[in-house]
C-alpha cells in the first residue's frame, strides 16, 4: 500500500481551508451588499416616477380639494443652510481638536480629550438633539434652523477630529523632523507641512461628517420642528430634508407618503455621492503615502 506523504496531506487540507474561508468570505460580501441593493432598488423603484423639476422647486401646498400638492423646495433650502452652518461651526473645532490629538500626545490634556471625543462620538443623537432643545431652543423660545445647525455640528466634531487625528499621524515622521531641523518652528510644521500633506484624509473626514449629519432626524426633531415655508432667519422653524421624510411617511396621506420616498431617493444620492468622493479622496491618500513611503 503506497504511503502518504505528510506534506501533501498538509497542502490539500491548506487549499480546501483556503477554499472554505473564500468562499465564507464571497458569502458575506454578498450579504452585506444584497440589503444595500434591495434598499436603493426599492426607494429608486417608488422615488424616482415622484421626481420632477417642479417637485424640486416649488414649496408644499394644496389643491382646492384638498389634495397635497407642491414639493419639496423648503426642506432642500433648510438642510442646505443648517449644513453649512454646522459645517462652519464644526470644521474649526473637529480639525483644531484631531491636530492637537495627532501632534501632541503626550499632552495630559490631548489624552482627556481624545478620551472625551470618543464618548462624544457613541452619543445617540436624540441625546444631543434634547441638550440643544434644553440650552438653546428653551432659552430662545423657537425652534429654528441655528438649533438644529448646532445639533448636527455637535455631531460632525468628533467624526472629524478623529479622521483628522488618523490622517496626520500617517504622515511620515521624517517629514517633521526635516522641517524642524531646517529650524521651522512645530506649529509652522504642523501648518505647512502635516496638514498639507494630510489635506485629502481631512477632507475624507469631513465628508464623512456632512455625510452623517445630513440624515440624521432624530435632533432635528427636537429643534426645527419644520415648516412651509422658505426659511427668512435662523432664528425661526425651518424644514430639513430628513425631517420631511419622516413626517411625510407618518402622515398616512398616499400623496404625501409618495413625496417621502421621492425625497428620500434625493437623500440617497446625495449621501451616495458624499461616500463614493470620501472613498476618491481616501483613494488618493493612501497612494501618495506609498509614494512617499
Amino acid at each position: 500500500m503506497p504511503k502518504i506523504n505528510p506534506n501533501h496531506a498538509t497542502a490539500r487540507r491548506r487549499k480546501a481551508v483556503d477554499k472554505l474561508m473564500t468562499s465564507l468570505i464571497v458569502v458575506a460580501t454578498v450579504l452585506a451588499i444584497v440589503p444595500l441593493v434591495l434598499i436603493i432598488a426599492d426607494v429608486a423603484s417608488k422615488g424616482i416616477p415622484v421626481i420632477s423639476l417642479s417637485f424640486l422647486t416649488s414649496l408644499p401646498g394644496w389643491s382646492a380639494a384638498g389634495v397635497p400638492t407642491g414639493g419639496i423646495a423648503n426642506a432642500l433650502f433648510g438642510s442646505f443652510i443648517m449644513i453649512v452652518i454646522a459645517f462652519l461651526i464644526s470644521v474649526p473645532i473637529g480639525v483644531g481638536a484631531g491636530i492637537f490629538f495627532s501632534e501632541w500626545p503626550e499632552s495630559r490634556l490631548s489624552t482627556i480629550s481624545s478620551f472625551t471625543n470618543d464618548v462624544l462620538a457613541g452619543f445617540p443623537s436624540i441625546v444631543i438633539g434634547i441638550f440643544v432643545y434644553i440650552v438653546i431652543v428653551l432659552s430662545t423660545g423657537t425652534f429654528s434652523a441655528l438649533a438644529g445647525a448646532v445639533a448636527l455640528s455637535i455631531i460632525m466634531i468628533p467624526i472629524i477630529a478623529r479622521s483628522t487625528e488618523e490622517s496626520l499621524k500617517i504622515v511620515p515622521v521624517t517629514l517633521r523632523e526635516a522641517s524642524m531641523a531646517l529650524g521651522v518652528s512645530r506649529w509652522r510644521t504642523v501648518l505647512k507641512v502635516v496638514i498639507s500633506t494630510g489635506r485629502s484624509g481631512l477632507a475624507t473626514g469631513i465628508l464623512l461628517a456632512v455625510a452623517r449629519a445630513l440624515g440624521e432626524t432624530a435632533p432635528l426633531l427636537l429643534t426645527v420642528q419644520g415648516s412651509n415655508l422658505f426659511p427668512t432667519s435662523l432664528f425661526q422653524p425651518t424644514a430639513a430634508l430628513p425631517l420631511l421624510i419622516f413626517n411625510y411617511g407618518m402622515s398616512g396621506d398616499p400623496t404625501l407618503e409618495a413625496q417621502a420616498w421621492g425625497a428620500a431617493f434625493i437623500l440617497i444620492i446625495v449621501m451616495l455621492a458624499l461616500n463614493l468622493s470620501t472613498r476618491f479622496l481616501l483613494g488618493r491618500r493612501l497612494g501618495e503615502v506609498r509614494a512617499e513611503i
